[in-house]
């Protein structure tokens, strides 16, 4: 039987829900007359990306899911996987491209990631917040657009596309947040 509380239920925390670690990323304490309190809750499981809503009554028997965080080296990927290496044990793994095809968009090979472990077995990846990627392929700018703010799609060199200015030109190094996608500025200004 759990002690745990269903007030210790809160955003960042780790639950276990039919043997899956779920994130917990909006949670509601009810409690109305005559009845139990609950704790409302929307979970995404970090097994299959997907997301649930649950209610965890009062009494009811919960666990809080052990993960890892563990800094790696990502390798290259294939038609089927990523390939990663733990640089503290050298131990090198595969995540399938489906679990992490996302986060991988903006990942050059050679870079260091967090891995998510679940009960020793990798299950999701943290890229860095902003990378450096060179621009592949763009429209080129056409005089005088420098100021109208607009933006063209660029084609990075990991194959990710994103919006940058008129005046961003290919070969140039610009740096993008992992997170929303978005430019940011260029490098070495």
């Amino acid at each position: 039987m759990s002690s745990n509380s269903l007030t210790d239920i809160k955003i960042g925390r780790i639950v276990k829900v039919n043997g899956a670690p779920c994130l917990v990323v909006w949670s509601q304490f009810n409690r109305k007359q005559q009845r139990k309190p609950v704790m409302r809750s929307k979970l995404k499981n970090l097994l299959t990306g997907g997301t649930v809503e649950k209610n965890f009554l009062s009494g009811e028997s919960f666990e809080f899911a052990e993960i890892e965080n563990r800094r790696c080296q990502y390798q290259y990927k294939d038609a089927d996987a990523g390939y990663f290496m733990d640089n503290n044990t050298f131990d090198q793994f595969t995540l399938p491209l489906d679990q992490i095809e996302g986060a991988l968009q903006y990942i050059k090979d050679d870079t260091e990631v967090y891995v998510t472990f679940y009960e020793n077995k990798p299950i999701s990846i943290q890229p860095p917040i902003k990378v450096e990627l060179k621009v592949m392929e763009t429209p080129p700018g056409v005089k005088g657009d420098t100021a109208t703010g607009g933006t063209k799609i660029a084609k990075m060199e990991t194959g990710a596309t994103v919006d940058v200015p008129l005046f961003i030109q290919e070969g140039e190094m610009i740096v993008v947040n992992t997170e929303t996608g978005e430019y940011v500025g260029r490098t070495g200004l």
